[in-house]
């Protein structure tokens, strides 16, 4: 793993597309940009699914992110809210694979137990968690922009974790040893172990 790498985090939907540019650097993040791509004035469908590529395709180009973090999809009642979500994330990797980038996806669940220990937080929570844990200026108004900052640091936890741990679950998570005691979360193993995952 390189010392120095930029995530970029999606949170993808085709209303509103939350993303974040994240710098790592070791054992440090640190965040470069917050923000969301607004789309409810473009009625058609399709023409939604093209902004989301060309603006995904600007900030790649403007950034030049080592790694994309995506949600990954979930189940949900309505199919047709689905179907448009399992789109707008296809297009999303679309972009980052055509352009040579390796691509993450994180489960919501573990997206949020990663940054609060909890898998029920609420979207406020987690937003709240991330401006103390990376220290940045303000809240933006949409969370979506801090959803996707969230699924970018649970890759740089994940990361950091598979590096230093060195195995992985079935699910392909990273699998904490029985001797690291009884760790319900991320937040739990990080601060059992300060001299092994750092937080800045």
């Amino acid at each position: 793993m390189s010392a120095k790498r930029r995530i970029l985090g999606i949170d993808p939907g085709t209303n509103v597309m939350g993303y974040s540019i994240l710098d790592v650097e070791g054992n440090r993040a640190s965040v470069v940009i917050l923000g969301t791509v607004q789309m409810g004035r473009v009625a058609d469908h399709y023409a939604r699914l093209k902004r989301i590529f060309e603006r995904i395709n600007v900030i790649i180009n403007e950034f030049k992110p080592d790694e994309l973090a995506i949600e990954a999809p979930f189940c949900g009642k309505n199919v047709q809210t689905m179907l448009k979500l399992g789109r707008a994330q296809g297009i999303c990797m679309a972009a980052a694979l055509a352009n040579d980038i390796p691509v993450a996806e994180y489960a919501p669940l573990r997206v949020k137990q990663a940054i609060t220990g909890n898998g029920a937080a609420s979207k406020e929570q987690v937003a709240e968690m991330l401006k103390r844990m990376l220290a940045f200026a303000e809240i933006p108004k949409f969370l979506d922009a801090t959803d996707a900052l969230a699924i970018a640091y649970c890759h740089f936890l994940t990361s950091q974790l598979k590096a230093t741990i060195g195995d992985t679950d079935k699910g392909g998570g990273v699998k904490i040893p029985k001797s690291h005691g009884n760790s319900a979360s991320w937040e739990d193993f990080v601060k059992q172990n300060p001299g092994r995952v750092k937080i800045n």
